[in-house]
């Protein structure tokens, strides 16, 4: 310790604490592997000594800055071509992080957590992608390796969630029962019908989701959600797709025409149309092209609800009556078709933040990466609609009031997903909130307006104990008592005969 004796003797600067904090700061100087207050390579300054005066006017300065310099060349020289220090702080070693000062601690725990809130962990792999898999481990020529090939084309899950958002506005549709129509008097919903429905959607949507994969195997080759597809590795044909696509739009568009009604088959056709040549090349040209794939999201549930009242109808049952009714009776499917629309915003926007790299990479034109702040923007403005959208369902008589109550806590989780999501920008974990809010939202709307059907729980009651609503049952059988009761004609003669 000759040197801090030799530099100041007064005894405040000579104290074992001032030594300590000199002998830190000359430490942290040298070292080649802490981040200083220089570089490593730089010459020690005087600078560095201005805040004590006393060693700054110090004669014997000058020399222990040049024996401290000599002394961190050699060492930088000789450390350069073993090791590379780290390019920040937040890369160290937690043994390394102690020894730094405290503040340098704190500045590379923010940098860490920062960095940890920032990254998005990748979402779950979609059900094309793991059937290409199981159908590539599987023998080339086998039953199970066809079967897998060509239901992955289809999109498996998004096939049945269309389906639904198709069998519901079906079911919601305000007729007493879901009975045939030679067993009951009222307008009723045949079970035969519901599948060719079914099935009849189900496979429109798989010639469409396989039309979009023959358009665009180039660029599902540059994107990790989609390079695991049929025909990105090779498992089928461009021939063999395309003649799958046919056969499914021919015998979709068939079931919804003879099993269904005419108007259903062309909503079920035109959607094909409007998702692989409409919506699939836009997505190189325009981020409008997510309001064109909306659309085709809406066109199920008018499906649905166009096909009850095909069932239901006393006239022509042409495209104006299911559609557009004059006495308002299709409002209810417009409303549940605007539902799906809005939807898909909140849900798609969350879902492309993620790889909004990747689609720019690959020459899509997405809102996520064109125009990141709009992107959250329009995820917000649409998760808003739920709300007036649940309370028109109410008011046109499809659902029974208690669903504008039951559906607000699924409405708002979904609304402070999105808030989060603007408010962050897709960061924070903010896009997988939405995303997974926006996956359990569209199916708990859905059960839940089927379980709040307008006068479904009254024909259930009456069902179970007998009785008619308004008190109908009592009125019929005091009738049938009184013309039981009341004299007949012949009775009536003889009455008057015996009183003459």
């Amino acid at each position: 310790m000759w040197l801090f004796r030799d530099v100041n003797p007064h005894p405040r600067y000579n104290s074992n604490a001032h030594r300590a904090a000199v002998t830190r700061s000359l430490w942290l100087s040298t070292s080649p592997g802490l981040k200083a207050p220089r570089s490593a390579n730089s010459p020690l300054s005087a600078v560095f000594f201005l805040q004590n005066r006393l060693l700054a006017r110090s004669s014997c300065l000058d020399s222990v800055i040049s024996r401290r310099n000599s002394r961190a060349t050699s060492t930088s020289t000789s450390t350069s071509t073993s090791t590379t220090p780290p390019p920040n702080a937040a890369s160290q070693t937690p043994q390394s992080l102690e020894d730094l000062a405290p503040h340098r601690r704190r500045q590379a725990r923010k940098q860490a957590l920062a960095q940890s809130s920032s990254s998005e962990a990748p979402l779950p792999p979609d059900a094309s992608s793991l059937l290409t898999s199981a159908a590539a481990s599987q023998p080339k020529d086998s039953l199970r390796r066809t079967l897998s090939t060509f239901l992955s084309l289809s999109k498996p899950r998004l096939t049945v969630l269309v389906t639904l958002s198709a069998m519901a506005p079906y079911a919601l549709y305000p007729v007493p029962e879901m009975l045939t129509p030679t067993m009951t008097e009222t307008p009723s919903l045949s079970p035969l019908t519901l599948f060719f429905l079914t099935t009849g959607t189900a496979l429109c949507i798989a010639s469409a989701n396989t039309l979009n994969m023959l358009y665009e195997p180039s660029t599902d080759a540059k994107m990790s959600r989609t390079r695991n597809r049929p025909l990105v590795r090779g498992l089928v044909s461009n021939r063999a797709a395309a003649v799958f696509a046919m056969l499914c739009g021919v015998g979709g568009g068939a079931a919804l025409y003879f099993g269904v009604n005419p108007t259903v088959s062309f909503l079920g056709l035109s959607n094909i149309v409007l998702y692989a040549g409409i919506y699939t090349p836009l997505k190189a040209v325009t981020a409008f092209n997510t309001w064109v794939g909306a659309v085709v999201g809406g066109i199920p549930p008018l499906m649905g609800w166009a096909a009850a009242a095909g069932e239901a109808a006393t006239k022509d049952g042409s495209w104006r009556e299911l559609l557009l009714a004059s006495d308002g009776s299709s409002i209810g499917g417009w409303l549940l078709g605007g539902l799906l629309f809005a939807w898909q915003f909140p849900h798609f926007m969350a879902l492309s933040w993620p790889i909004r790299e990747e689609y720019k990479a690959a020459g899509l034109r997405m809102l996520a990466w064109t125009n990141p702040a709009r992107n959250a923007r329009v995820a917000l403005r649409y998760s808003l609609v739920f709300f007036p959208l649940c309370f028109g369902l109410c008011a046109a008589g499809v659902t029974d009031w208690y669903f504008a109550a039951t559906s607000l806590p699924i409405n708002l989780w979904l609304a402070r997903e999105a808030v989060r999501f603007w408010k962050y920008e897709g960061h924070k974990g903010s896009a997988r909130g939405l995303f997974w809010a926006s996956v359990w939202h569209l199916p708990g709307v859905m059960i839940l307006a089927l379980l709040h059907k307008k006068g479904m729980w009254s024909r259930a009651w009456r069902s179970v104990f007998g009785e008619d609503e308004d008190g109908e049952w009592e009125e019929e059988e005091l009738d049938e008592m009184a013309s039981m009761s009341a004299p007949t004609a012949g009775q009536e003669r003889e009455a008057t005969q015996s009183r003459a």
